[in-house]
């Protein structure tokens, strides 16, 4: 075998993403919230890029009069007018799907008629109006007990060690690390007072005793809910803290103390019959658990569901018979570029530095508004081609879904299908059947007895139907939901159902038994 090295010369095309058509298809890809903070840190770093104000109807009359300009006219960047030329080629996108209906408040380049003046003294500042909306960071988990352990009556030799043990707590509020882990990684300033055993147990009885909230420091489930019970207990007496009887706290103590296994696997008559206990009393006892928490650190954190903005909204026109979507992104901010540093940019009285670097910034203001326009243009554009194609869900529901592959939505609006993936991505529809993820409907699917096809989410929402309407005594078990299913003209697997049904975070029909 012999190697050899030769050069040779290649003329051939080849298409390069550039750092703009990355970023231009993470603006597509963005959420309504996250686009805003991308516009407003935009606004903070980019001294040419201002909020203005628009009355609606004013906006309105110049989206249907005016022509958009082209970003030529300040001969910012040639690079920069020509990006989402060379995306709309890497996604190959039809070169007519572009049509000039972008908002013309944030494509036209009219600087001299658009923008605002500058602002007297006395004005306020939009920019800074905007940017001081966003909301400060919150206390983490850790920071807050360590607060509540600063303030706590204990000596110092445990104050060092309850600071070492709180920073070894998980998101929960549980202490999942062995002693002798936390003991190795501590700094050589805990090491050297050499703590023994007995110290670290006493400081974490110490912190399950002094911390809010009550079961912070456990070391498993069952020692947070023996806790919390505890704590209950001793409280149990005073109305106005608790109205949970004795009784109750008592069979619910039983219950993890002597049978946890048992409770977990819902083997109730097999509890009744070891404790003595009826079924009632059981339940009971169940029911008070259920007001208890198994991850009590998360009331400390701002874990509440993320408030989701909806990028569109659809409607129903009776008048026509078809629904009809707009966007909701009225809400961002309005922006345009600055007139004076546009003027600036191109006077030759200013120092060339000054220029240079206005230029640039210009150039990424004016990427930044074509890119929003873009976002706009192609999110409605899919979400429309959705709505056809999924008329029957938005006439008779989730079971009604069909197999929507994103390779029907990019042939028919010409686009690639990552592109059609990123525009879904994060994205929500208001629709009259509340609040849904655009991606929802894409799906794979299958046939039904008479041939016509099904998608994989209208399954599983029939499989919710039938486990809501089942005997809770009797519960389905995955074969009996086949055959449930069967009954309605879809044939479908055991272990298909049984995978959706864990999808859908659905237990076991054992589990689901109601006793």
């Amino acid at each position: 075998m012999r190697f050899e090295t030769s050069q040779h010369m290649k003329l051939g095309q080849q298409m390069k993403l550039t750092p703009r058509m990355i970023q231009s298809m993470e603006i597509l890809q963005m959420p309504l919230a996250e686009l805003r903070e991308r516009i407003e840190q935009e606004l903070e770093s980019n001294p040419t890029l201002e909020i203005t104000e628009i009355d609606p109807e004013s906006r309105q009359s110049s989206e249907s009069e005016e022509s958009l300009a082209s970003s030529d006219e300040l001969n910012i960047s040639e690079d920069g007018a020509s990006d989402f030329a060379r995306l709309d080629e890497y996604s190959a996108t039809n070169p007519d799907a572009v049509e000039n209906t972008f908002d013309a408040r944030t494509k036209s380049t009219d600087y001299a008629d658009r923008a605002p003046r500058a602002a007297s003294s006395g004005d306020r500042d939009a920019k800074m109006d905007a940017m001081s909306q966003a909301p400060a960071r919150s206390a983490s988990l850790i920071e807050q007990l360590l607060d509540q352990w600063a303030l706590s009556s204990v000596d110092d030799r445990i104050r060092v060690l309850g600071e070492v043990i709180i920073s070894s707590l998980d998101d929960d509020g549980y202490l999942r690390t062995e002693i002798e882990q936390i003991a190795d990684r501590a700094p050589q300033s805990v090491k050297e007072i050499e703590p023994t055993e007995t110290d670290w147990e006493f400081t974490i009885q110490a912190i399950q005793l002094l911390l809010e909230p009550v079961g912070v420091g456990a070391r498993d489930a069952r020692e947070c809910l023996l806790i919390q019970i505890d704590a209950l207990a001793d409280r149990a007496g005073d109305d106005d803290e608790t109205d949970i009887d004795s009784e109750a706290l008592a069979i619910a103590r039983k219950l993890v103390a002597e049978f946890f296994e048992e409770l977990i696997k819902n083997k109730l008559p097999k509890i009744a019959a070891g404790s003595g206990l009826g079924l009632d009393q059981i339940n009971t006892g169940i029911d008070t658990l259920r007001r208890l928490s198994l991850a009590p650190a998360r009331r400390l954190v701002d874990d509440a569901p993320r408030a989701i903005s909806p990028d569109a909204v659809v409607e129903y026109d009776e008048d026509d018979d078809r629904y009809l979507a707009y966007l909701t992104d009225g809400r961002l901010p309005d922006v345009q570029i600055n007139r004076e540093y546009a003027k600036m940019a191109t006077d030759k009285a200013v120092p060339k530095d000054d220029r240079s670097f206005l230029r640039k910034n210009l150039s990424n203001a004016q990427w930044l508004i074509d890119a929003v326009g873009q976002r706009r243009h192609t999110l409605l554009r899919v979400i429309n081609a959705v709505i056809d194609e999924q008329r029957d869900y938005f006439d008779f529901g989730p079971e009604a879904l069909k197999p929507l592959p994103m390779k029907t939505i990019s042939d028919r609006l010409g686009i690639h299908v990552a592109t059609v993936s990123r525009a879904v991505s994060e994205k929500y529809l208001m629709t009259p059947r509340g609040i849904v993820p655009l991606r929802s409907f894409f799906s794979g699917g299958l046939s039904t007895e008479s041939g016509e096809d099904v998608s994989a989410n209208a399954v599983r929402a029939a499989i919710e139907d039938l486990i809501e309407s089942e005997d809770k005594a009797k519960p389905l078990s995955d074969e009996a939901m086949v055959r449930a299913l069967k009954e309605r003209g879809i044939e479908i697997a055991r272990r298909t159902v049984a995978k959706y049904r864990d999808q859908l975070k659905i237990p076991t029909a054992r589990m689901r038994k109601q006793f």
